[in-house]
């Protein structure tokens, strides 16, 4: 965790220190360094581009504590001992900055007991800061004060997780486990407890568990063998120790199971096996009854299946609990058990319900809180099934609901989360959000159920694709902003209309236009399912228009008289990427998958694309080396889209050369919008003018047989098939400006041009209709 932390404050451009013990052998600095070499093989890479790896310092104990007294912030993340810890903090502690910030990534262990064996002048800036794995994807980092900490510290650090490393910050008590652990690891005691009770099988729960009930895909079990099971135990162990008072306490303990497979080595997916293990192409699970891996084959009830495919939430909940089922009884049973510990101890690790929630959302990838689902299926009568399970005896504990769900404020609100706020009940009234500056930059932030949006924008236009609207004061006003409405916010043909209105617009009566979504992805290219009907109808002479109404958009873009900046998060694939390249500016979130993706559909970019990387290799060239050859700065485009390269963050789209060096970066998503509207408002205010349309420098026909060689060698080494080399052909000769000479000067319609007529004489062919049927009907590329 420590080395995953530190990558991603590369990733966010902060310098960083990486310390470990002093090496036994070799270079004192070895075991850092090592830590710092595997971060490049880590999947999900934990670094932006691999590169970035070399920006980490690495550092031991023994000779470098001096570079502690130039950290502002110090995070220890050593292994979860409490002895080794203190020992840790005697040891650095001389050797700190006094106005530093010190904290510690434990994920369960009491903050203010490390605090005590810290220098009495460094306690108040001592806190918890747990980073959830893999610190780089999750966002939950829960900000845990001692009895000695500065309040306003906490501020500090909580805007710079938030603004700098892109966090959601919750703010937990310090008790066992905070409050995602605490929470989702009861979740996961309650899932093995009902399995047992009914019978069900690891693939069964986990599908049950899964994205049928709104959490990650992976379930239960396969995400305890991600997490691995060595630290689901420590956390689990931490519950029984330091939980002595708990109700639920007789459900703390390890399944028999989980601790056989810890003794045999089956960590999870670290060591290979665990409740689930990979042999060739099969998943196959443990079976505790044939202490063997068997296959993994069981599928879950289609009737079960049919009530979680319900939308009503109260109806579906009704089903569930209504049902003779084993499978619908059971979820029934792991919601019922999470609303009913949370609502118990909701006082104890949280200031308010939202905190709980947004812990459970970020934390473990829910798509609703525990409290939500509660509100979302009706307060009341949630709440009274709850208390005849209790009567009952059909519950993991005995213990009562508290006063505080069952009436007064909540009760008559139906709910805790309200326009108001959120419920605190030690204080016994709804509070509202934070009023940190930082959070005054958050435009588009997911409300919880019940929560109003407090943000009113004014919409100036809309349509069944579109939407123009404007942010409210004190927010700039003369910047209009476009939304799509289309599924993926793909490029329709009515987007492609609503984005030539809304120049019109911003021309007409703004400084500047946003291109930004209202949540992601930015887009995911052209509508194929629109285009399709009128191929089929029309053939190529139909989806000429439409390709030409493309085209001329992303060039009213690169030329309106207002600059357009794209506000990009997410896939900005194909037709998406083809915009956002031909806008004045970029404001991209760090979590950005940007690139030209046509091949994999059997066709090349046709809105612009290509015109763009042949343009912009020259405008490299003539920046950087203009004797250089222009082929140096041309094949990295070329290459990447014969192959479909997506960029693995910006900082890669960068490299890639769908973002430039000059485009802005953002960590937290819900900044976008409001550094995008500045960054606009500032180009406008600025002077900007649209660029004048200049002709330029292309590779031609020895740029075409350069790349094709390329090409040939790909398709020898079995990379690409003999499909993909054809379509990439037509890449080379287009990016290279078709059979010129070199150095030929053209235009962007000469280019756009020679785009169109590839593509359509793709769209022709009986291959790449397969592969965008393939596409469209399953999702995944065809290869053929």
């Amino acid at each position: 965790m420590g080395a995953q932390i530190a990558a991603h404050c590369v990733n966010a451009g902060i310098p960083v220190v990486l310390f470990d013990l002093p090496a036994r052998e070799g270079p004192k600095n070895g075991i850092a360094i090592r830590a710092i070499a595997n971060l490049r093989k880590m999947n999900p890479a934990p670094l932006g581009t691999p590169d970035l790896a070399d920006l980490i310092e690495p550092a031991n104990y023994e000779d470098n504590l001096d570079r502690l007294a130039d950290c502002d912030l110090v995070i220890e993340a050593i292994a979860e001992r409490l002895d080794w810890k203190q020992d840790l903090y005697r040891k650095i502690g001389p050797a700190l900055n006094p106005n530093a910030i010190i904290a510690s990534n434990t994920s369960g262990l009491s903050i203010t007991s490390l605090a005590d064996v810290l220098p009495e002048a460094l306690r108040p800036r001592f806190c918890g800061v747990h980073f959830f794995n893999p610190p780089r994807y999750m966002s939950l980092v829960e900000l845990i004060p001692t009895k000695y900490t500065q309040p306003e510290l906490l501020d500090v650090l909580e805007t710079f997780l938030v603004s700098q490393l892109g966090k959601g910050v919750v703010r937990a008590k310090d008790t066992p486990n905070f409050i995602g652990n605490r929470i989702g690891v009861f979740g996961i005691l309650s899932v093995f407890e009902q399995a047992r009770r009914f019978s069900l099988t690891y693939e069964q729960v986990d599908e049950l568990t899964g994205t049928r009930l709104g959490r990650a895909k992976s379930g239960t079990y396969r995400t305890a063998d991600v997490v691995g099971l060595d630290t689901l135990a420590h956390v689990i162990r931490t519950m029984q120790d330091q939980l002595p008072d708990d109700s639920f306490k007789a459900h703390f303990g390890l399944p028999p199971e989980v601790q056989g497979l810890i003794d045999a080595g089956a960590l999870g997916q670290k060591t290979g096996a665990g409740f689930f293990r990979k042999k060739g192409r099969e998943i196959q699970r443990f079976d505790v009854q044939q202490r063997d891996y068997v296959a993994a084959d069981q599928k879950i009830d289609p009737d079960v299946a049919a009530i979680l495919a319900v939308r009503d939430p109260a109806e579906r909940l009704r089903q569930l609990r209504e049902s003779d089922k084993p499978q619908a009884q059971f979820v029934w049973a792991v919601l019922r058990d999470t609303f009913h510990y949370s609502a118990i101890h909701l006082q104890d690790i949280a200031d308010n319900a939202r905190q709980l929630d947004l812990a459970l959302k970020w934390g473990f990838g829910h798509k609703q809180g525990p409290f939500e689902i509660w509100q979302a299926a009706g307060w009341r009568q949630v709440t009274e099934w709850i208390n005849q399970d209790i009567q009952e005896g059909k519950t993991l504990s005995s213990q009562a609901l508290p006063d505080w769900a069952t009436r007064g404020p909540v009760w008559e609100a139906q709910g805790v989360h309200t326009a108001a706020g959120s419920w605190n009940p030690s204080q016994s009234r709804f509070e509202g959000r934070s009023h940190l500056p930082v959070y005054q930059r958050h435009i588009g932030t997911p409300l919880l159920v019940g929560e109003v949006e407090s943000l009113e924008t004014t919409t100036v236009f809309e349509d069944e694709s579109v939407r123009c609207w404007t942010l409210p004061a004190p927010h700039p006003q003369d910047v209009l902003i476009v939304s799509f409405k289309t599924k993926m916010h793909t490029l329709s043909p009515g987007v492609v209309n609503g984005m030539f209105k809304a120049i019109e617009l911003a021309e007409a009566s703004y400084q500047a236009l946003v291109v930004a979504q209202e949540g992601d992805p930015f887009s995911a290219g052209a509508d194929l399912k629109a285009i399709l009907p009128v191929f089929e109808k029309e053939g190529v002479a139909g989806v000429e228009p439409v390709e030409r109404a493309m085209q001329d958009m992303v060039l009213r873009i690169r030329y309106a008289q207002v600059p357009v900046v794209a506000a990009v998060a997410g896939l900005a694939l194909g037709g998406g990427c083809e915009l956002a390249v031909h806008c004045a500016h970029r404001v991209a979130h760090f979590e950005s998958y940007i690139g030209l993706v046509e091949v994999g559909v059997g066709l090349v970019p046709g809105a612009g694309g290509l015109a763009y990387s042949a343009r912009r290799s020259a405008e490299l060239q003539a920046m950087g080396a203009p004797d250089a050859p222009l082929l140096a700065y041309l094949k990295r485009f070329a290459l990447a889209i014969a192959s479909a390269q997506v960029s693995r963050s910006a900082l890669d789209a960068r490299q890639l050369g769908f973002l430039k060096e000059s485009d802005t970066i953002v960590m937290n998503r819900q900044e976008l919008v409001y550094v995008a509207v500045r960054q606009a408002q500032a180009l406008a205010s600025a002077g900007w003018r649209a660029p004048l349309p200049r002709r330029f420098p292309v590779a031609g026909r020895d740029g075409i047989a350069t790349l094709k060689a390329q090409l040939v060698n790909m398709k020898e080494g079995g990379f690409i098939s003999e499909y993909d080399f054809h379509i990439a052909e037509k890449v080379v000769t287009v990016i290279c400006g078709g059979d010129v000479d070199p150095g030929s000067l053209v235009d962007e319609a000469w280019m756009m041009a020679q785009e169109r007529q590839a593509f359509l004489e793709l769209l022709n062919s009986p291959k790449t209709q397969e592969r965008i049927t393939g596409m469209l009907s399953t999702g995944k590329p065809v290869r053929n």
